[in-house]
C-alpha cells in the first residue's frame, strides 16, 4: 500500500540521513540504549557533544553500569537533567546483570525503557521489525494521517501501517531524521518532504496535531540554608523523584533565620516549574542524621542539581 511512499523515504535517508552518528554505526546494543535514554527530552546536538562519548569512557559496558555506585552514575549525567533516567538506567543494568535483553517484550520489563525505547532498541541492534513512535515520528503521522487529537492508541495503528518492515532500520532512521530536519513542528519544509505526495495535512500542517494547552509554569518558593562548621558543609541526598539520587543543601518551605545570614538568591528553571530560593548560611551544629558534611573539595565531586552548584558558588 505504502510502496511508493517506503521508496521516496529509503531515497531520501541515503542521501540526507544522518548516517555518522555514533549511535547509528554501532550494533552494541549497550550504546544504542544508551543512546535512546540520553536522547529523550534532549537535542541530538547537546548529547553528542557533552555527555555521550564521557559516560562511555567512564562506563564502557553496561556491566560497569552495573557494578558502579548510583553517585557514580549521577556524577556523570550532571547537566543533562530529568535525574530519574539515569536512575532507571543503573537499577535497569543491575536488573539485566550488564546484559540487556533480546528483543522488545523483554526490553519493556527493565524500568525506565517504554514501548518506543523498547522497540528504537531492539530494531536498531537487534535487527527486529518494529516501528517507533518518539516525539518526532508522532508528528508525521499526525500530519501524513491527518489526526488531529493526541491519541497514543491511534498513533500507533498509525504507525503500523505506514511501517516499512522490510527495512526497520532504515525505516526509523529516516523517520526520526525527517522529523528533526524536515516535519518541523513550526516551519516544515513540506517541499522537500518525501511523505509531501501522499501527506494527508499538507495543506495545513500546523493544524495537526492539535495544539497542547499551554500551563504556567508554577514557581516555588524555597529557602536554602548553607549549614556550616569547621569549614565543612551539610548536604543530604534527595529522595524526591525529581531530582532522586542527588546531594543537595538544606531546602525548606519556610525556617526561621534568626541565626542565619542572607547569602543571596538563586533562580533555576525546570521542565515542570521555576525554583526561587533565598540561600542564606548558618554557623554551628545542624542535627539531622540525613546529613552528611563535606569540606568544599569533596562536594565538588557530588553530583548536584543546577540550583545547588549556585548556591555553591556562593560559598566558595
Amino acid at each position: 500500500m505504502h510502496n511508493k511512499t517506503h521508496n521516496l523515504l529509503l531515497q531520501w535517508y541515503k542521501i540526507n540521513g544522518r548516517h555518522s552518528l555514533p549511535w547509528r554505526i554501532t550494533d552494541d546494543p549497550y550504546k544504542i540504549y544508551l543512546s535512546e535514554i540520553m536522547l529523550q527530552q534532549t537535542q541530538v546536538k547537546t548529547v553528542l557533544e557533552r555527555f555521550y562519548f564521557p559516560f562511555l569512557k567512564k562506563f564502557p559496558t553496561l556491566l560497569d553500569v552495573a557494578k558502579s555506585d548510583l553517585d557514580d552514575v549521577l556524577k556523570m549525567w550532571e547537566g543533562l537533567g530529568y535525574y530519574t533516567r539515569a536512575k532507571n538506567l543503573h537499577t535497569a543494568a543491575r536488573q539485566c546483570q550488564g546484559v540487556l535483553p533480546k528483543n522488545a517484550s523483554e526490553l519493556l520489563e527493565l524500568p525506565g525503557i517504554g514501548r518506543s525505547t523498547a522497540h528504537a532498541v531492539s530494531a536498531f541492534a537487534y535487527k527486529e521489525s518494529l516501528p517507533i513512535l518518539d516525539a518526532n515520528v508522532k508528528r508525521i503521522l499526525h500530519r501524513y494521517f491527518a489526526i488531529e487529537q493526541r491519541d497514543e492508541k491511534q498513533l500507533w495503528k498509525a504507525a503500523y501501517e505506514l511501517f516499512d518492515a522490510k527495512h526497520p532500520f532504515e525505516y526509523n532512521q529516516a523517520m526520526m531524521d525527517i522529523g528533526s530536519m524536515v516535519c518541523l513542528a513550526k516551519k516544515p519544509l513540506c517541499d522537500v518532504c518525501p511523505f509531501e505526495k501522499g501527506c494527508k495535512g499538507k495543506s495545513n500542517p500546523l493544524k495537526y496535531p492539535q495544539a497542547k494547552i499551554k500551563k504556567i509554569k508554577p514557581v516555588r518558593n524555597r529557602i536554602i540554608v548553607v549549614y556550616t562548621r569547621n569549614g565543612k558543609f551539610a548536604l543530604s541526598q534527595r529522595k524526591e523523584r525529581f531530582l532522586h539520587g542527588l546531594w543537595g543543601f538544606v531546602q525548606y518551605e519556610a525556617v526561621e533565620k534568626n541565626e542565619a545570614v542572607l547569602l543571596g538568591h538563586v533562580t533555576q528553571h525546570y521542565s515542570h516549574f521555576t525554583l526561587q530560593a533565598d540561600v542564606y548560611v548558618c554557623e554551628g551544629d545542624y542535627v539531622n542524621e540525613e546529613c552528611e558534611w563535606f569540606a568544599p573539595s569533596e562536594i565538588m565531586n557530588l553530583s548536584l542539581s543546577g540550583a545547588d552548584h549556585k548556591v555553591l558558588k556562593l560559598i566558595v
